[in-house]
């Protein structure tokens, strides 16, 4: 079983759990992730919360492929007033903060965060893996080939399973290293990778259970899912939830997703199966 230290809160991961994607962006990928005005931001934690999110994700700029970079007190002053609002009205939910930037990170958990989500790996700021380290809280370690500027631009592997799985236990003793205690790892679907780079990370995510730590994985309404279908992101949720049953039952410990409900029943159905 595993447990991940959250400012002194203990979240136990016993069974999956599902993370609900609140984006306070003009430009995210989805347009229904999209949220703005603050009541709008509470009132969509609030119904995450009711339909059974376990972690709220909140991104302050877009990591869609071709996005162009946000700046750290342009992100801050996006994601800092979500943050607040959410801890004051939620105070027992678990938050995350999407940011690579360290100055995110830290004032975003002196603001009620618990849990950093870098697409990264600190590769953008050399400061965040010690902030992270000093403010002890859950980390999750993803992997992206290039930036989301160019990371769709052909991505090339010889293997990709073997080479994501090789960075991930390169990078996992980085952080370590760092002192880093929790860890959580996410292979990064979408984030330079091909439909069939993807696909292929899925049918083997259980490969990175070795790790030894929590896998999380992110699919939801992504271009594998509505391309491979001939659909639109806004029509991608029965194909996100066919891949994200795949995902739990190759050992998935959270999902990262924009629809709530129905990530938590995949996992209600995926649970009744697994002890039949």
């Amino acid at each position: 079983m595993i447990t991940l230290n959250c400012k002194g809160r203990l979240l136990v991961l016993e069974k999956p759990v599902v993370m609900g994607i609140i984006n306070t962006t003009p430009d995210s990928f989805f347009e229904g992730s999209r949220h703005h005005a603050l009541q709008e931001i509470v009132d969509t934690a609030g119904k995450m919360i009711h339909d059974g999110a376990t972690i709220l994700d909140i991104g302050g700029q877009s990591t869609r492929p071709g996005s162009q970079q946000v700046s750290a007190p342009e992100e801050l002053e996006r994601t800092g007033p979500a943050i607040e609002a959410i801890r004051k009205h939620f105070p027992g939910s678990f938050i995350s903060i999407d940011t690579y930037y360290s100055a995110v990170a830290r004032e975003a958990v002196r603001l009620g965060a618990d849990i950093v989500n870098d697409i990264s790996a600190g590769s953008i700021d050399a400061d965040l893996l010690p902030v992270v380290a000093a403010l002890n809280v859950p980390y999750i370690l993803m992997h992206m080939q290039g930036t989301p500027a160019t990371m769709q631009q052909q991505p090339q592997y010889g293997h990709v399973v073997q080479e994501v799985l090789q960075f991930l236990i390169t990078k996992k003793a980085v952080l370590q290293d760092a002192g880093i205690k929790d860890i959580i790892i996410d292979p990064g679907f979408g984030f330079g990778k091909t439909i069939q780079h993807n696909l292929q990370l899925l049918k083997q995510l259980h490969s990175f259970t070795m790790l030894d730590s929590a896998l999380l994985a992110g699919l939801s309404r992504k271009s594998t899912v509505y391309k491979t279908l001939g659909i639109t992101a806004d029509q991608a949720l029965n194909g996100t939830t066919a891949l994200n049953m795949l995902a739990l039952n190759n050992g998935a410990n959270i999902l990262r997703v924009h629809d709530v409900k129905e990530a938590v029943e995949c996992v209600k159905l995926f649970e009744a199966y697994r002890i039949a």
